[in-house]
């Protein structure tokens, strides 16, 4: 019996071992516990947007230096722009060269760009090549002659209490426009036609407030930059999608002047400007068309005895090629653009007389690499309506340019 029972637990522990050892077989064994994955580095924290803003496809350095100030800010971005060019031209204007070399900039900028006191502050030399019929000014002059070896300068408080809203004051850069100052800032080396009726650097107060889509800046200003201060201008920016972006902008004197200086032209500094600019992204396509139209009432006193009206259209656009093929680093900025002025100007008229008008086309291949630029550039300008003003003793209709730009933005 014994030997049964004995048995019996000896073969129950048999079957029970092997059923054991036939699911273990089935089951999968049970992974080890990972080990913890290494902590990724945190990326650095991207600069705020700096000034002065540049349009594609030269762009501001994105790992700028940066200082602690102490008092004047624990983190003072540096960056700067040194350029050269140089151009050749047929019907060059009295004054002017055929062919002419010069440094297009040497500019150093210091921003302080975060917490609620900011400031900006521009140093250094610059030319403002433009088309039309006014002579070339090479850079010492004509920093000596404008805005000076500081340019622009202001301070800006921006309360954390009041998100979205700030206010700035000193030497500002106008609000006017879709093309900047500096031949680096924007997707042509030399300003249009259209950029020649409008302001610079406005030395005043301004006031910003953003709110989700919508952007508003308000400025009293001395204008053209008068040193009277009688100025209003505005901005309304929209952001539709983030493809498109619509902007309004205005500009008017409060009171008549006689200001005439090499920067405030009385006809335009008595003038009321009106600004529509849509922009619209579409691949690897950048499309700017915008309006303007400028009235001047007569100012007799100033040397213009009827209302003077000025229309103006441009296109702007760039294609940018393929980041990834035998043309990386290439893009083609192109500008369209006419203007005309109305027949009712006397004497001290802007433009090229009563009832003409001008027109320009402009191409600039471009090559950047790291933080270095390359480009260059053709363009017509054409007068009508009886206008003239091109050639040494004024007579020619029209002009082609050729200019070269080497620099980086450090």
């Amino acid at each position: 019996m014994n030997h049964r029972i004995t048995a019996l637990f000896a073969t129950v522990a048999a079957l029970t071992f092997s059923a054991g050892a036939a699911l273990a077989e089935d089951q999968a064994p049970a992974p080890a516990t990972p080990a913890p994955a290494p902590a990724a580095a945190p990326a650095p924290p991207a600069p705020p947007s700096l000034m002065p803003a540049m349009t594609a496809p030269l762009s501001q350095n994105p790992a700028p230096m940066a200082l602690d100030l102490g008092p004047l800010g624990s983190k003072v971005y540096i960056t700067g722009a040194v350029t050269g060019l140089a151009y050749a031209q047929s019907n060059p204007v009295p004054g002017d060269h055929d062919s002419w070399g010069d440094l297009g900039n040497a500019q150093i900028f210091i921003n302080k760009a975060d917490g609620e006191f900011q400031y900006f502050i521009d140093i250094g030399a610059y030319s403002l090549p433009a088309l039309g019929t006014l002579p070339y000014v090479k850079a010492t002059s004509l920093t000596t002659n404008t805005y000076d070896v500081v340019p622009l300068a202001y301070a800006k408080w921006a309360p954390a209490a009041l998100p979205g809203f700030s206010i700035q004051a000193g030497k500002l850069p106008t609000l006017i426009g879709d093309e900047y100052m500096y031949t680096f800032e924007n997707s042509n080396i030399a300003r249009g036609l259209v950029w020649g009726v409008e302001p610079l650097v406005s030395r005043g107060v301004q006031v910003n407030y953003a709110t989700g889509p919508l952007t508003v800046n308000l400025a009293f200003t001395d204008g053209y930059y008068s040193n009277e201060y009688s100025t209003v201008s505005g901005a309304l920016t929209y952001v539709v999608s983030p493809t498109d972006t619509v902007i309004f902008q205005a500009q008017g004197n409060t009171k008549k002047s006689l200001r005439n200086t090499s920067t405030t032209l009385p006809i335009y500094n008595n003038s009321q400007l009106y600004d529509l600019i849509w922009t619209h992204t579409m691949g690897s396509w950048s499309f700017t068309p915008y309006f303007q139209y400028t009235h001047a009432p007569a100012f007799a006193a100033a040397g213009w005895t009827k209302d003077t009206d000025t229309w103006a259209g441009a296109l702007l656009a760039t294609y940018t090629f393929d980041s990834k093929g035998m043309l990386a680093g290439w893009s083609l900025p192109m500008r369209a653009e006419y203007i005309a002025q109305s027949d009712g100007a006397g004497v001290g008229a802007p433009l090229y007389g009563p009832g003409t008008n001008a027109w320009s086309i402009t191409a600039t291949p471009t090559y950047t690499i790291n933080r270095w630029f390359a480009r260059a550039e053709v363009s017509y300008t054409g007068l009508g309506g009886g206008a003239t003003g091109f050639g040494k003793d004024g007579s020619k209709k029209d002009q082609v340019r050729g200019m070269v730009e080497l620099g980086v933005l450090f």
